[in-house]
């Protein structure tokens, strides 16, 4: 098959890649390449390749930006998806779109989860794009899959845990805090990729969660991941009214993957298992880059 990716740039979208183009033909496209919000262009470039699939990695995910860069964040996320929609449903080709755990107010008792039919109520901006991204699909193209997930991290791009151990690197004076009232399931980026392919496989449709098994905080995420990174530093437990931000994160964005489970096609790990393969194959790389980056 033939695949596009937008969003070519991001963590998600190069591990989407790599695992897809092993069987298949792949155009990643970064927002130079193929501004989605750019009709035309985008048109364009789709129309060229003709994919049997579009895989929309482009996003406005900068959660508190999105607060005050409304209109950026509505171009990006609601028109550009709308865009490829479209595309899709005039090439007869399917679209795969990466939505979030930000669709849901988060407000549920930790452990207790959240599934596909749960009703939606974004508590930031960010969170009602993406959620009007959905509608937008739903309304407009019969062939698709949209795949919530949450808590990303992976070798390429920019992500929590490389966020940590610069901090943790560059400066092990200072007071490592961080929140330990938000629960999720920390997902790499890489083992998303390969449930893509298996959703993609399957011909899968509708919406899915994927993240990974299991959940914890920030906090033991943080701290069960410089363990195994063999840094010494005490993170230091905090909540969330310690640590204000401009856009509220949803207290509990712990997903359970009923769909997948119920179609036979989940191949999501537990969250340490899939971070203890990831510092196993990544450690030196993510020690060299931490050190370069000022």
């Amino acid at each position: 098959m033939k695949i596009i990716i937008s969003g070519g740039n991001g963590q998600l979208a190069y591990d989407c890649n790599k695992i897809l183009g092993k069987k298949h033909t792949t155009l990643p496209c970064n927002h130079n390449e193929m501004d989605i919000s750019d009709y035309k262009k985008t048109w364009k470039i789709v129309n060229v390749f003709k994919p049997d699939i579009i895989v929309n990695c482009a996003a406005f995910t900068q959660v508190d930006l999105c607060e005050s860069e409304k209109e950026s964040a509505i171009k990006a996320n609601v028109n550009g998806t709308r865009h490829l929609a479209e595309i899709s449903k005039k090439l007869g080709c399917k679209l795969i779109q990466i939505s979030t755990d930000y669709v849901f107010n988060g407000k549920k008792r930790p452990p207790e989860n959240y599934l596909e039919s749960d009703q939606p109520g974004p508590l930031t901006f960010y969170g009602k794009t993406k959620l009007d991204a959905e509608l937008a699909i739903k309304k407009i193209s019969n062939n698709y899959a949209i795949i919530r997930t949450g808590w990303l991290y992976g070798i390429h791009g920019h992500n929590f845990l490389k966020s940590i151990l610069k901090i943790c690197l560059s400066n092990p004076q200072k007071k490592l805090k961080v929140v330990n009232d938000q629960f999720g399931s920390l997902t790499w980026t890489y083992r998303l990729a390969e449930q893509i392919e298996k959703i993609i496989e399957s011909n899968g449709q509708r919406t899915y969660h994927a993240t990974s098994e299991g959940y914890s905080s920030w906090f033991e995420a943080a701290d069960y991941f410089l363990l195994k990174m063999k840094i010494s530093r005490e993170v230091i437990s905090c909540t969330t009214a310690d640590y204000p931000t401009p856009a509220c994160r949803p207290a509990n964005s712990i997903l359970e993957n009923h769909r997948l489970k119920n179609e036979g096609i989940n191949v999501m790990n537990h969250w340490k298992s899939d971070l203890d393969t990831f510092v196993s194959k990544f450690r030196g790389q993510l020690i060299k880059e931490a050190n370069e980056i000022k």
